[in-house]
């Protein structure tokens, strides 16, 4: 199970890298629940969320640091990286360079990634663009 696990985040990986969100159904699955409050459920919102980082990040490359099986769950830490180049949650291209790690919990269900957890630090995102983010939520 574990080696299955490992090739779903493998996947994942290899989307992100490749900018080809047509490969979501390979890893994700149909019903899929993202508990990150900018991303909806389901595998179709997913795909567009990451076609919009695409759009604003076209180089973006992320790379697993950790990936870490437990049963029905995957946990793992990523950096990504890219250069904002066009429009990101509403702010405008800045051309500046982003570097940032998350935190990911997945579950498993029927071999595909079914739910999803996050954590990032999205305020230091948007500093990395010269944006305060609390400006940004009306804060």
């Amino acid at each position: 199970m574990a080696d299955n696990h490992r090739a779903l985040v493998q996947a994942f990986v290899d989307m992100i890298n490749s900018h080809d969100v047509s490969t979501m159904s390979q890893h994700t699955a149909p019903g899929h629940i993202d508990h990150n409050p900018v991303v909806a459920d389901g595998i179709e919102a997913n795909a567009a969320f990451f076609q919009q980082i695409f759009d604003a990040f076209p180089d973006v490359h992320v790379v697993a640091h950790d990936v870490i099986v437990e049963g029905d769950r995957i946990a793992g830490r990523f950096e990504y990286s890219g250069t904002h180049l066009g429009t990101f949650f509403g702010v405008e291209a800045t051309g500046r360079t982003l570097s940032f790690q998350s935190i990911d919990i997945w579950r498993v269900a029927d071999g595909l990634l079914a739910e999803h957890w996050d954590q990032l630090d999205m305020a230091g995102m948007f500093r990395q663009l010269g944006v305060d983010f609390y400006a940004l939520q009306g804060a």
